[in-house]
């Protein structure tokens, strides 16, 4: 029987056996992010779940020529027309298949593999799209130091950050303290340099942190300084940290 689609915000329907529908909404686009190296599940469910082993379907990059990025036909890989750049980084799982699992997996991941997704069951001429954020990141460090009697300045640097990200300095309460502007290059490889310099006063000794952060990806590295002054002298000590933001 023929099922009425009032809106594009409602879900697509597939014909698989029985009424299906995919678990993303037409025109939606989930996005998944990951760093350079790492490998990803780009997702795409049937729902509820039905054996679609049998089945074709195509996993594509419309900004590509050709476009596939992986197609599976009739219970095998069709691999002929997949575009070089993804040769031997994809697969499907027959098994997940068996349970309505469309998701591909792609390894190695490179920052050209940035881009929207398209996930196309033929059959209905349904789709679901998502939009794979591929990040670099680096570890910052002190690149320079100026010392005299009362006061540090510093310069933090961070090269290979992909999407832009920020520079913050902090205290050792972890309150943001006041720097000069961050300067920003992108550079001939699309990766951001980014570096800042800040002057620590006495009032400001003991443990200085460098943090460079990309909240789209998820991401922070931080380097910290310990900085004693005294009458003598300037002691420095220096710490790496890298992980996650935390919210």
């Amino acid at each position: 029987y023929n099922r009425y689609v009032p809106s594009l915000k409602l879900k697509c329907f597939i014909s698989v056996s029985n009424i299906f529908s995919l678990s993303q909404e037409v025109g939606s686009s989930q996005t998944v992010t990951a760093l350079v190296g790492e490998d990803v599940i780009l997702p795409c469910l049937l729902e509820p779940a039905a054996d679609v082993v049998s089945k074709s379907l195509e996993w594509g990059r419309l900004d590509l020529e050709p476009r596939f990025v992986h197609v599976w036909h009739e219970g095998q890989n069709l691999l002929v027309n997949q575009n070089p750049a993804y040769r031997g980084r994809t697969s499907l799982s027959t098994e997940k298949l068996k349970h309505g699992d469309l998701s591909l997996s792609l390894s190695a991941l490179k920052r050209s593999d940035n881009g929207q997704y398209r996930c196309y069951f033929p059959s209905q001429g349904k789709t679901s799209t998502v939009e794979l954020l591929v990040g670099s990141v680096a570890s910052p460090v002190i690149a320079e130091i100026n010392i005299n009697s009362t006061i540090v300045v510093l310069k933090c640097e961070s090269k290979g950050w992909y999407p832009e990200p920020e520079l913050l300095w902090l205290d050792a309460e972890g309150k943001i303290l006041s720097a000069g502007p961050t300067e920003t290059v992108r550079g001939p490889d699309d990766l951001y340099t980014v570096s800042s310099r800040v002057t620590v006063e006495k009032r400001h000794s003991n443990k200085i942190t460098c943090r460079v952060q990309q909240r789209n990806i998820n991401q922070i590295r931080e380097t910290q300084i310990k900085v004693y002054i005294t009458i003598l002298s300037v002691y420095l000590f220096f710490q790496l940290k890298r992980g996650n933001l935390i919210h």
